[in-house]
Formats: structure tokens, sequence, C-alpha cells
């Protein structure tokens, strides 16, 4: 899986870009606030749907503009591909596949994988539940239809049920008006636990190799699901929560609520929650193991390698962990971005095209190991 050239109009600070891609690796250079991120987001979004940095469809749009394209083209298993993702301030937003509009947009999950990491990834350990599910969201979603279909209707139906509640009180709420939302939500969370239950079983197994070769095999790492309600008592939760739930304003329970837990065990020692007992050092390094681990998994589940976006991340890391990057990810179509390069432009990157950003443009600099 290769992108071969992206095309951006109107597009976050870009007027108008065209760049062709090397099918090793490409490093984005230039000041901050140059607009690197925003190449990076572009694919991202032609890949997902979304926004990796969880932004807003009208934030895409240039400012004064109406509208911005994103235009994409692939290669997958010797076949040229182009997605042209249309973003609009006043209508919805629209995908076509090979000039053919898409009635899911699922349905480009088949053909392009993407795999971001930035900065904000390190902390994903030490910050909240929150930044862990959208971490299973965001992958999940890639990866499989089913969950992308429940995900969204239980969110629809989570923020209507919420409204409810928002506006009634015990003696005025009838089991019956609860039940028609409760019924919906129980169906799809039910499916996303289940597979969210899978999905985090899968990736520690292959988590558990990648942490023990980063720490000289001096740590083992363990991912733990903690639903918040287990799949089967989740009817009953809903129905037994419902005074609390009127009470708060909000539903109290369901995967919306769910987290992942690392247990990191050393040698004669017990394990530690390395969420709340760990080091810096621990948690970068469990979340550099996550990362990896993923990569890994889409390898697995889409029998291909991912398009792999670095957004100014080598420079977090010191110099252990950037060599266990840059050897996870070997053999794959990266594209990093930073402000320096010294640290990048060498033998160990397999560096093949450099590019300055800069003002909204962007211009090959470099073109070594051709």
């Amino acid at each position: 899986m290769i992108v071969k050239r992206l095309e951006l109009t109107n597009f976050r600070n870009y007027g108008n870009l065209e760049v062709d891609f090397s099918e090793g690796t490409n490093i984005l250079s230039g000041n901050n606030a140059q607009g690197k991120t925003n190449i990076l987001e572009a694919i991202f979004l032609c890949g997902s749907t979304k926004s990796h940095r969880g932004a807003k469809e009208r934030d895409m749009i240039r400012f004064t503009e109406n509208e911005a394209h994103v235009r994409i083209y692939i290669n997958r298993d010797g076949v040229d591909y182009k997605i042209d993702y249309h973003l609009s301030r006043d209508k919805r937003k629209g995908v076509a596949i090979d000039n053919t509009p898409v009635k899911k947009y699922s349905e480009i999950f088949s053909l392009l994988s993407v795999v971001s990491f930035s900065p904000e990834d390190l902390s994903i350990i030490k910050d909240g539940p929150a930044a862990r599910r959208h971490f299973l969201d965001m992958e999940i979603c890639q990866l499989d239809k089913i969950y992308m279909f429940n995900l969204a209707n239980y969110n629809k139906t989570l923020q209507q049920r919420n409204q409810i509640l928002r506006k009634s009180d015990e003696a005025f709420l009838s089991d019956d008006l609860l039940s028609v939302w409760d019924d919906q939500i129980v169906k799809s969370g039910i499916a996303i636990i289940e597979i969210r239950e899978r999905f985090i079983n899968e990736l520690n197994e292959i988590a558990k190799v990648i942490h023990s070769r980063l720490t000289s095999g001096k740590e083992e790492i363990t991912l733990i699901y903690e639903p918040n309600v287990k799949a089967s008592d989740l009817e009953k939760a809903l129905k037994d929560g419902k005074r609390r739930d009127i009470a708060a304003g909000m539903t109290l329970s369901g995967p919306h609520r769910d987290d992942i837990c690392f247990l990191v065990k050393k040698e004669g020692e017990e394990p530690i929650d390395v969420r709340k007992f760990g080091s810096q050092g621990q948690q970068r390094t469990a979340a550099l193991t996550l990362k990896l681990a993923e990569i890994e998994l889409v390898k697995k589940k889409i029998n291909n390698n991912p398009i792999i976006l670095l957004d100014d991340v080598l420079s977090e890391l010191d110099r252990n962990r950037q060599k266990q990057l840059i050897a996870g990810i070997e053999g794959m179509q990266t594209i990093i971005t930073c402000t320096g390069l010294e640290e990048f432009v060498d033998s160990s990157t397999g560096t093949t095209k450099v590019f300055r950003v800069e003002n909204g443009g962007i211009s090959e600099i470099a073109n070594e190991g051709q």
C-alpha cells in the first residue's frame, strides 16, 4: 500500500498543493505553524474520514473559503485508486473513489489504512480514559465496519437519552419512554464491548513481545480491557441506574466509560498500574509499545502494510526509542514531520525524499538513496 500523490485545494493553510511521495521515507521539514501537520491530517482524513487531531470538518476548510478538496492517489496490490474527499461549510461531506461517489464512508477503509503517531500519543497512558477510548475507536473503526456502524448508533442514541435525562425528573419520566432508548443502547453497546474485548486481547499478545524487546526483557506488559459494565450486565445496569442517571443528567453506565489498564512487571517485583504509578520513562515505553503493537495488528488484519504518519514524534523520543520505532516501521511507507533534519537524515531512516514546507508551499530539497 503506497500513497503516490496528494492534492489539496483550500485545505487548512493551503490554497493549492501538489506533492508526489516516495515509496520509502518522506520527511516534511520546516518551522512550526507552516502546515506540515496539515498534510498528515489530509492523508489521515482520507483513510479514516476523521481528523487525527479531532478537528471538526469545517475547521479544515481554509479561512474565508466555503469548501475544500483532498485528492489522494494510492496504489494497493498493484492497482491504482483515487480518493476524492470534498468538505463544505454548507453541505454534507462527500467522498468518491475513482470519481464514483461512495454510499458508505467505510468503503474507503478497505483501500487506505493509516496509523498516526504524534507527541500526544506518548501521553495516552497517563491521560484520562477518554484518550484511550479514542484510540480504541479510531483504530477499530478502520478495521471493522460492524464496529463503526454500532459505535455511530450508540453515540447517537446516547446523546438522545442524555437529552431526555437532562430535561426530566423521576416523577415524569416513564419507563416506557426511557426503554425505547435503552433497547438501542444495549444492542449497540453489547457489540461494542465484545469487539473491544477481542481487539485488546489480540493487541495484548503482540504488545507483550514488543515490550519485552523494548526493555531488553527486563519488563513484561499486560493490556487489560476495563469495561464500565460487562456486556451481559448492560441492560440491567441501565435499568437499575435510572434514578442515578436522572440525578446526574447523563447516562453513567455503558462503553462510553470504558478504559484500558496497562500493567508493567519487573522481574522479582509485583506488577504496577503504569497509568498511576509508572515513571515517565515507563509510560512512554508503554505508549511506544502500544503504537508498535497497533501497527503489527493492522498489518495482520489487512494483510498489507499501513501508511505510517509520524507527526514530530521522533524529537520527543530518546535515541534508543527512536531506533526501536524506526526498526518497527522498516519496509513501510512513512511520512515524517520535523523542525530539524540533523537527527533524521542518515542511513538509519532509509530516507528517500526530504521536503521543505513553508508558508503554505512545499518543495523537494533532497533526494537520497535513489
